[in-house]
């Protein structure tokens, strides 16, 4: 960590930071909002109007697609496109937006991410058929159609909040309960495929 006020670069495969590292934010989970879903298609319209065809997919995932989870005011989309190491084809339209490119991952199935400042949107970006692209969909739709672990979730994320620094260290807090409820979810998808 280089200060108090910087979030320590990522060690494994190299720095995703493209600008530096983040300073401290105030994470705070609130209770969820009627107005996510809308705001969600308002920024896909948006999105899909600027990339057109190069948006093969866009999909709300995340806390705030799940009706009724609390969640920090954040909406998570997850945009493919054919090949995210050509950022030169969708980066420029969606900086036109206001999206400013802030990780990139090549070592993590290639993952981009853009962040808007407002609303606070995080896109992360990866290509067709990344397993990521499946394991946030099945985790959505896991957590809206099974309401204990919806709630055992909605715990987590309550007491991983207070006084975490970053959203890597809000993530880290609660890695432990998502971990339960993925071998759950994976669990029963392995008994539906038999």
């Amino acid at each position: 960590m280089t200060n108090n006020d910087q979030q320590p670069a990522h060690t494994e495969e190299g720095n995703p930071w493209v600008h530096g590292a983040p300073t401290v934010e105030h994470l705070e989970v609130v209770p969820y909002d009627e107005e996510w879903p809308g705001r969600y298609t308002a920024l896909e319209a948006r999105i899909s109007e600027a990339l057109g065809s190069r948006a093969l997919e866009i999909v709300h995932v995340g806390s705030t697609a799940v009706p009724g989870l609390a969640a920090k005011d954040v909406i998570d989309i997850d945009l493919t496109v054919a090949d995210p190491r050509r950022e030169e084809t969708y980066v420029p339209p969606l900086t036109a937006l206001g999206y400013d490119l802030t990780v990139r991952e090549p070592w993590w199935h290639e993952h981009r991410m853009l962040r808007l400042a407002h609303p606070r949107v995080n896109l992360h970006v990866f290509g067709p058929g990344t397993p990521e692209l499946s394991r946030h969909l099945m985790f959505r739709d896991w957590l809206r159609s099974h309401p204990d672990d919806c709630d055992l979730y909605a715990k987590a994320k309550a007491a991983a909040a207070p006084g975490a620094r970053h959203a890597m260290e809000y993530n880290s807090r609660k890695h432990t309960v998502v971990e339960q409820i993925y071998e759950r979810m994976y669990a029963e998808q392995q008994r539906r495929d038999l």
